[in-house]
């Protein structure tokens, strides 16, 4: 990956973390709330990193790939489960792993992009 894309990465990988921490913080006491508004952000970091990489994505095969990179990173769940509810608390520890799987999402599916490999993928989980 050229310096200039992963620059170009780094802002929207950046930019759509701080607004899923955001997303999950405000929404943290309401069960399974924050995936409405978390889900379309990492759509549209997808579709946003291909554009870096001169990829036309879709929204059905960002959410298919959303899917399977969500597949790996369970712990948000698990997390908004055992302490997501307290306020204070789960409002801080729902915010950071929601940011923190988004970034994770985002910097894996920019190295597919970059190693060419993202239609594959893509199409393997749809």
């Amino acid at each position: 990956m050229t310096k200039s894309k992963e620059r170009k990465c780094h802002k929207i990988i950046h930019s759509a973390s701080a607004s899923a921490g955001a997303a999950a913080a405000a929404t943290s006491q309401v069960p399974g709330s924050d995936s409405a508004i978390i889900v379309p952000i990492q759509v549209t970091m997808i579709i946003s990193l291909g554009k870096v990489f001169g990829e036309t994505i879709d929204k059905s095969w960002a959410k298919s790939a959303l899917a399977s990179y969500i597949a790996t990173f369970v712990g948000r769940k698990i997390s908004q489960f055992a302490i997501g509810w307290i306020p204070g608390l789960g409002n801080v520890v729902n915010a950071s792993t929601a940011a923190g799987v988004t970034e994770m999402i985002g910097w894996a599916v920019a190295e597919d992009f970059a190693r060419q490999n993202f239609h594959t993928k893509a199409i393997m989980t749809s």
